[in-house]
């Protein structure tokens, strides 16, 4: 086999000039593509989650640190949000530039091809289980165990999920019916494998665990001591109240994780301004900020600024969410919930 060197030099010259980051293995600065932004009209559509009180952080220190853009937050459910840009795409407009909402949202928005499929350079630093060929993980929401001090004893605190099949729990547990992530991490991290999951939820549900919707509610639950413990909690829900005063214990052995995740639109009317974005909120600047906001930042090198990143993590990634159904109808089945 012989090699025609003339054709490849070329190759290599055309690879240099038309991909200079290529040439030089360097990546675009932040800085040269803020200028680049700027030239787009300054403005971002931001179709995300982001709760006000953290926005009300995270936008203006965005909008500090690139002067002249401006964040317009297009704020709903994230079932909305995926509802409204499939509706405008199908209208033949497409008027975001990023999306940011839960992982099984953005996966919808893919199927629907309203997505790029490109990751940011940034992405490098993040485990492969908390990125994905056209998303990476935006912040954390972590599921785990919480309980009232002045309900269980020392001793008795929980350090991993199994704790709470034991019988000194009985109809001591509230938890929120729609947590099937719970059964999901165990199955597929923590035991790889369905069958000792369901045989743990099992002895659990032995207890007979009382449901409540909204996980603030089952905090509330817990402050005022109507239950002692709750084994899928909102880890955020708890420093906050333990810092005025609130007789609250959480876990910070393990967790399970749900996954809000960052992508760019396809055809996005200001397509440097949204690639801008999706670098820094995925860099360790925006990750930084990102917890000053108040949100649990994935990026391995940003610590949150509370305590609720569990030493051990099961994320719940588009395997997992691919068989949600087949999971929900076990989770139902085990707590007896319609």
């Amino acid at each position: 086999m012989f090699l025609n060197l003339n054709k490849i030099s070329w190759w290599i010259i055309f690879v240099v000039v038309a991909f200079p980051s290529w040439g030089n293995g360097q990546t675009e600065s932040l800085d040269d593509l803020y200028k680049k932004a700027l030239k787009e009209g300054g403005d971002l559509n931001f179709y995300g989650t982001l709760a006000q009180i953290n926005a009300a952080k995270v936008i203006p220190l965005f909008e500090k640190r690139f002067p002249g853009l401006k964040i317009n937050h297009v704020d709903a459910t994230a079932d909305k949000l995926a509802a409204r840009a499939i509706t405008e795409a199908r209208g033949g407009k497409v008027s975001a530039d990023i999306f940011q909402m839960t992982l099984e949202n953005i996966l919808q928005l893919a199927d629907q091809k309203l997505v790029i499929e490109k990751l940011p350079p940034e992405a490098a630093a993040y485990p492969d289980n908390l990125k994905g060929s056209f998303w990476i993980a935006a912040d954390l929401l972590f599921i785990t165990g919480a309980w009232n001090t002045n309900l269980v004893k020392k001793e008795e605190e929980p350090k991993q999920f199994e704790d709470f099949a034991d019988p000194r729990w009985k109809g001591r547990l509230i938890a929120e019916p729609r947590d099937v992530e719970v059964l999901m991490g165990l199955a597929n991290h923590k035991y790889k494998s369905d069958e000792k999951a369901i045989a743990l939820l099992k002895k659990i549900a032995v207890n007979n665990v009382e449901f409540h919707k909204g996980h603030s509610q089952l905090a509330e639950f817990l402050v005022a001591g109507q239950a002692a413990a709750c084994f899928t909690c909102y880890a955020h829900h708890y420093p906050p109240r333990i810092k005025k005063g609130a007789p609250l214990g959480h876990m910070l052995t393990e967790g399970v994780a749900s996954i809000n995740a960052t992508a760019v639109a396809k055809d996005s009317p200001h397509p440097n301004t949204a690639w801008l974005f999706a670098r820094w909120s995925a860099s360790e600047e925006g990750q930084k900020v990102y917890a000053i906001g108040g949100r649990t930042p994935p990026h391995p090198k940003v610590e949150p600024t509370d305590k609720i990143r569990p030493a051990k993590i099961y994320p719940i990634g588009t395997d997992e969410l691919k068989n949600w159904s087949k999971y929900e109808k076990i989770w139902k089945d085990i707590f007896k919930l319609r």
